[in-house]
């Protein structure tokens, strides 16, 4: 099932998404699936008639997976991690998709990562990799987009990863997946700069969201990014940045000063 949240005529909605790449429909709900379930009403559009958000803004935190990947670790000059290490990034890093982002005017190298994100369902705590299944909503695309020349200069990565803008997700949540080998690829002007599977991760998606659980209370809405495979690089003023993970679809946004 794919879940997505939208406005229509200034009104908000999350909605399931059905129908072929370019004749979806979707289908509204009553209130919000994360804590009323997925209940569906009698309204419907067409996804030509709606603006499409941020599938969530996660109620607490986004979580992302650093170096989780050992080419994008090898790329950048860093050792691969021998366990999970973690970065938060503020609810207001958090775009949509085909929205915008300014980038910030004490950067001038963003750089973008292509990153299949997992959607946290329900609170949990020390979660067993063997039971991190219960607990995830579905997943989502996500650009993990960085300052490199912030975060090369700064003790934190708090100012490298979490400007406004730096973390576009969608186009929607996809509640079942299979991650084991998915293709993430990401295109920048039309140009293919990634092209990984998760297969390659260092740790699997199981893995980090168990040890995520073991340093933060996850909550409803929350979100854990990844990691990104090999071949980052920056984004200008005009570029246009497609990410693709098989299995949910294409998260599009453009670039400006």
């Amino acid at each position: 099932m794919r879940i997505a949240r939208f406005t229509v005529d200034n009104e908000l909605y999350f909605g399931v998404v059905e129908g072929e790449q370019g004749e979806e429909t979707l289908t509204a709900l009553s209130g919000d699936p994360f804590y009323g379930g997925v209940q569906p009403t009698d309204k419907k559009f067409s996804i030509e008639d709606v603006r499409l958000l941020s599938p969530i803004i996660p109620r607490s935190k986004v979580i992302g997976a650093a170096r989780n990947w050992h080419d994008h670790a090898s790329e950048l000059g860093n050792e691969t991690p021998t366990s999970p290490q973690f970065f938060l990034k503020p609810n207001t890093a958090v775009v949509g998709p085909n929205d915008p982002v300014t980038l910030p005017e004490w950067s001038e190298d963003i750089s973008y990562e292509g990153e299949l994100a997992v959607v946290i369902g329900r609170i949990a705590k020390s979660v067993p990799v063997e039971r991190v299944p219960e607990i995830i909503f579905g997943y989502t695309v996500a650009n993990d987009l960085t300052a490199r020349d912030a975060q090369k200069s700064d003790l934190q990565w708090t100012r490298a990863k979490g400007f406004d803008g730096a973390c576009p997700l969608g186009p929607w949540i996809q509640t079942e997946l299979q991650t084991d080998d998915l293709s993430i690829q990401t295109w920048v002007d039309g140009d293919l700069k990634q092209d990984g599977t998760t297969a390659d991760m260092v740790f699997s998606v199981a893995e980090v969201v168990a040890a995520a659980s073991e340093m933060f209370t996850l909550l409803p809405g929350d979100v854990i990014l990844t990691g990104t495979p090999a071949g980052v690089g920056r984004v200008d003023e005009g570029s246009e940045v497609e990410i693709e993970v098989e299995g949910i679809g294409a998260l599009v946004n453009t670039f400006r000063r």
